[in-house]
């Protein structure tokens, strides 16, 4: 019979030194990582302490943002990005090389809208705009672009400056520094001399109040557009850089550039068409009662008008307006540096940062949300290109009764509506979202326009055809 072997003490002993250094070597271990951790927890806090520390002074005379990117090296680094030229499915452009000349040094251009599609050339005929009109670049570019048009060979006036330069300091210079003076000036001036005050695309200074780096909106025809707004709205005396809440500020400053506009009067000044809401119906209501008309068709003899870009009032009439998601959530998403939040002004389309502009908010795989969008966006197109077709119609049907010598009150009634359906189709196609922003209004808006077109076409046809106006919608 076997005897159980029992361990030997000098056995015992050397597993329990093993265990003893092998505890040791873990608390030490242990040890080192919890202090490394409350190292970093207060390297973050002072970090996120620290978050501004101004290295030089500025001030609204400061327009450079390389020397306000001295006090915010993030955001400048960031902001220095609005160079690339990366294209969506349905918007942005690649750089399109060209042979620079004395009169235009730019070696690169975006690809031509008009020479995509010709029947834009239709649609503005007799317009600058069917001369030259191209896919938008980043903000880098605003002002050469604007500065080269072809657009310019008709004569553009210094109001065209407000969204494609930094202005607040020529303003302050023109004005002796009266802000709104000097704005006034500039509206006057033909382009080109108001482009010898201007130095910068936009730029800081036009966003950031210099002495508290808070947002600020420095445009007045912004300022006075939502103070018509509100006003119609039965709120008197709102001051947008007084009563707006920092959430809606971040919408505000794009908002700025990013909308519908006219020139009002002799003296071109900028005005924004919202006394009567943010619709296209409030914009078309507008121009009725001001008597205003952008230009008379060559073809036609309509008197009709361009829709701009009111990225501003589509997206104020979509889902991530109603839940408070401003454009800077999508378009300028913020990014982690160390124990700081910093905004990214590299503005671009969300579709090309998914990750941060989306998926902050929408729990799905990337791949999806771009499918999602696209697929919005493919639908309006092709409501877009149904509304252009039943408008060309109606151009040609309508350029053919007037060679005829058709009777006049038809001609009437068939202009009105050609007005009413370039507008509305325009307010889409100048709108740079792909109906994205407001997927279903922008769907309303084309099928009014398909409507309005055909109706016209059949006013040409019917004496006694009474047109049909569609109602505003409710929210205006």
């Amino acid at each position: 019979m076997t005897e159980p072997s029992n361990p030997s003490p000098t056995s015992n002993r050397g597993s329990g030194a093993t265990r003893v250094l092998t505890l040791a070597a873990v608390a030490a271990v242990a040890t080192v990582a919890v202090l490394a951790l409350l190292v970093n927890m207060v390297e973050r806090r002072q970090e996120a302490r620290d978050a501004y520390v101004p290295v030089v002074a500025v001030s609204d005379t400061t327009e450079d943002p390389a020397v306000w990117g001295l006090n915010f090296p993030h955001q400048y680094d960031t902001y220095l990005r609005t160079v690339d030229q990366t294209r969506t499915r349905f918007g942005g452009s690649e750089a399109l090389p060209r042979t620079p000349t004395e009169a235009d040094p730019r070696t690169a251009v975006a690809r031509s809208k008009i020479e995509e599609d010709p029947r834009l050339k239709t649609m503005w005929a007799g317009y600058a705009f069917s001369r030259d009109f191209r896919e938008e670049r980043g903000h880098a570019y605003m002002l050469d672009d604007q500065t080269f048009t072809e657009r310019q060979a008709v004569g553009q006036p210094g109001t065209c400056a407000n969204c494609h330069a930094s202005t607040v300091k020529a303003w302050l210079d023109l004005g002796d520094g009266d802000l709104v003076r000097g704005f006034e000036a500039m509206n006057q001036m033909p382009y080109m001399e108001a482009r010898t005050h201007l130095t910068e695309a936009v730029a800081c200074i036009d966003c950031h109040d210099p002495a508290t780096m808070e947002l600020r909106v420095t445009r007045p025809a912004f300022v006075e557009g939502m103070a018509a707004l509100r006003a119609g709205q039965g709120i008197e005396d709102y001051d947008v850089n007084r009563d707006a809440t920092r959430q809606e500020m971040r919408s505000f400053v794009c908002g700025q550039c990013h909308v519908e506009y006219y020139f009002q009067g002799d003296e071109k000044r900028l005005t924004y068409p919202w006394s009567q809401g943010l619709t296209v119906e409030g914009a078309y209501a507008y121009y009725a009662e001001a008597g205003f008309t952008d230009w008379t068709h060559a073809e036609t003899g309509a008197g009709v008008l361009k829709a701009q870009h009111p990225e501003f009032e589509m997206w104020s009439r979509g889902i991530h307006a109603r839940s408070d998601v401003s454009c800077t959530d999508c378009h300028m998403p913020y990014q982690r540096v160390g124990a700081r939040k910093v905004t990214n002004h590299h503005v671009q389309s969300p579709l090309l940062d998914v990750n941060a502009s989306c998926q902050s908010c929408h729990n799905l795989p990337e791949d999806e949300i771009v499918a999602r969008v696209e697929n919005i966006q493919t639908h309006t197109f092709r409501m877009r290109d149904q509304a252009m077709d039943a408008l060309m119609d109606l151009i040609a049907d309508l350029s053919a009764a007037r060679d005829r010598g058709a009777d006049e009150t038809r001609l009437t009634t068939a202009r009105e509506m050609q007005r009413r359906a370039q507008f509305y189709l325009d307010w889409v196609e100048a709108e740079n979202s792909t109906g994205f922003h407001a997927p279903q209004e922008a769907a309303r808006i084309l099928g009014e326009a398909l409507d309005y077109a055909r109706q016209g076409q059949l006013a040409l046809r019917d004496a006694d055809f009474t047109p049909r106006i569609a109602p505003p919608p409710p929210g205006g």
